[in-house]
């Protein structure tokens, strides 16, 4: 099973409960080629062929390009993507865990590299603000277009 990097010099998590089941969040999570629509801190997202564990994607996040790779791919419950951009290695990981009649979404990124140890408190709070809103405009959403 995936994991992020304990030992990684910028660790960020989240969670939020969000009034869906966990097929209708994984349906907005898994639609990489919209994500640009719903999160305004994605500037562009580009998935190469199916969301599968192997498969890349390619996205702009603000002023970051990133290319990432499913690890893991566990429909509805796990989504685990590996990610290299500028000498930073990301593991990113979404749980989704179902309630009686609601979901728990939490996102967990990890970040190693030597731009990591220089700029530790920059980018750790950088990572956690981007985790933070990226739940808000998830739960935004889904919440918007759910019966």
């Amino acid at each position: 099973m995936i994991k992020i990097d304990d030992n990684a010099p910028v660790i960020a998590r989240g969670e939020i409960e969000i009034q869906a089941d966990p097929d209708t969040i994984w349906d907005v999570l898994i639609d990489i080629n919209n994500w640009p629509r719903w999160n305004p801190d994605i500037k562009s997202a580009s998935l190469e062929g199916a969301v599968a564990e192997g498969s890349k994607f390619r996205w702009k996040a603000r002023s970051i390009s990133i290319t990432s790779i499913f690890q893991e791919v566990d429909k509805p419950r796990l989504l685990g993507w590996t990610g290299k951009t500028m000498g930073i290695k990301a593991v990113h990981i979404w749980k989704l865990e179902p309630t009686e009649d609601t979901t728990i979404a939490r996102t967990e990124e990890s970040w190693e590299g030597p731009l990591t140890r220089v700029m530790k408190g920059s980018a750790q709070d950088m990572l956690q603000k981007s985790i933070d809103s990226g739940l808000q405009y998830l739960k935004q959403e889904i919440e918007k277009t759910s019966p």
